[in-house]
């Protein structure tokens, strides 16, 4: 395995959602992985408070020029990149 690398892409800013479910994907543990999995679409926004403002604040989404916030320039709000980051790792998690 390249070290280098793996390491590497857990400690740069994603820079897209993509990317950003992938870097979850390495750091969340697998009980967090099934309790997102088993949640109702609709209940996803119980996630805000708790990983939403993990989220906002590992990946720089109160920085206005973050590339991961510019990727989504219909959604402009660090909050509302939080969800939609959330929703995208819950449809991952869902399909696996």
């Amino acid at each position: 395995m390249d070290w280098s690398n793996q390491l590497d892409s857990i400690t740069k800013t994603p820079k897209t959602v993509d990317e950003a479910v992938d870097r979850l994907m390495i750091v969340l543990d697998d009980e967090h992985k099934q309790a997102i999995a088993t949640m109702q679409e609709n209940d996803l926004i119980n996630l805000h408070f708790i990983l939403g403002i993990e989220i906002r604040n590992a990946f720089g989404l109160h920085d206005q020029d973050s590339p991961l916030l510019k990727s989504l320039d219909h959604v402009a709000h660090p909050d509302d990149v939080s969800m939609v980051i959330i929703n995208a790792l819950w449809k991952k998690l869902t399909q696996e």
